[in-house]
């Protein structure tokens, strides 16, 4: 069985490094190659790991190319399976003689996924949403994502010039209005001896950073962009802040638990559904900076409660978010499709 995956985003995000950390995960398992989009960081990481690899423009609607290009490559490839992460890439995954799967990580426009064979959503509630808009239940699925924790060298808050000894905040994911950084930075403002750190890129960076001034915390935040060693983040901070107003998973609230870092988060549809409050995580309301920082302050104060929460986290890792108990899902899905 040999599975092709189809990712046509050229950005960096959430969605864009699992692709590669669940592909990469397979390629032991099975014979596995990918079609990407032209990113210089993806591209070698997938030839680290061995994935034969092809790319393609993954334009828009007059891109005549792409389309055709992956029906070739896939036959070259003798595959059985076509995987599309998202919608750009549904809709360059041609017909032919193997079954076209699509991942859904968000709520997605079904019609670009019209004559495929299965839907998997990576939260129960986009499994429960796809059939809700008539999609056949037994052809869609829910597989997780699955987040590791190996040991990593916390980075030394020197190179970000960062005082040792500060609370140290840590924001992750794409500067977006979605994200609520805004929030974030409103947050610290009522923690005025905490300090943060903020990974991300996106179109939000200038009025971010314009926000901050006004706030009066330009002094105390640090803009990393985006980083390919975000272990070494997670294990250098005191405490995650994920106040998004739409997040349909949270994959940041599964790798604070794989690292070992506690997380407040806002109760959007996925850390809603993901954490238990007060077990695993904590939980404040949407748009809510005053209870984020109440929330915030009380894991600093509270030794006790923040191993708590950690050990339960890494407890739902190994139970729920592995990456052995995942890969296995996506190959016992490969099995049922007749692909293996």
């Amino acid at each position: 069985m040999s599975a092709l995956h189809l990712l046509g985003s050229a950005g960096e995000g959430g969605a864009e490094t699992y692709f590669v950390d669940l592909v990469t995960a397979l390629a032991p398992e099975t014979p596995t190659t990918a079609a990407i989009r032209a990113n210089a960081g993806r591209e070698a990481a997938l030839k680290r790991a061995g994935v034969p690899t092809t790319v393609l423009p993954f334009g828009g609607p007059l891109d005549l190319r792409t389309r055709p290009a992956v029906g070739r490559f896939a036959r070259d490839q003798d595959a059985r399976l076509l995987v599309a992460w998202m919608n750009r890439a549904a809709r360059h995954a041609p017909a032919g003689p193997w079954k076209r799967v699509g991942r859904l990580g968000g709520y997605y426009d079904l019609k670009n996924y019209r004559g495929f064979d299965a839907l998997v959503g990576n939260t129960a509630h986009i499994r429960d949403w796809i059939v809700e808009q008539g999609w056949a239940p037994d052809r869609a699925h829910h597989i997780p994502n699955f987040a590791e924790g190996p040991p990593a060298e916390p980075l030394d808050r020197a190179a970000l010039d960062t005082p040792e000894g500060v609370p140290l905040l840590l924001g992750m994911g794409r500067l977006h209005e979605s994200k609520a950084h805004d929030v974030t930075l409103q947050t610290l403002a009522d923690l005025p001896d905490a300090w943060l750190w903020i990974a991300g890129e996106g179109p939000e960076e200038k009025r971010l950073k314009q926000l901050a001034a006004e706030l009066d915390v330009a002094d105390r935040v640090r803009w990393l962009g985006w980083r390919d060693d975000p272990g070494r983040l997670y294990a250098a901070a005191d405490v995650c802040l994920f106040p998004s107003r739409f997040e349909p998973l949270g994959n940041v609230v599964i790798q604070c638990w794989a690292h070992g870092l506690p997380v407040v988060a806002a109760l959007a549809q996925g850390p809603g559904a993901l954490i238990r409050d007060r077990v695993d995580g904590l939980l404040v309301p949407v748009d809510d900076p005053s209870a984020l920082a109440d929330e915030a302050q009380r894991l600093l104060d509270s030794p006790p409660l923040r191993e708590r929460l950690i050990s339960a986290g890494r407890e739902r890792v190994e139970g729920e978010f592995s990456r052995a108990a995942v890969v296995a899902q996506w190959r016992a899905l490969f099995t049922d499709l007749g692909a293996a």
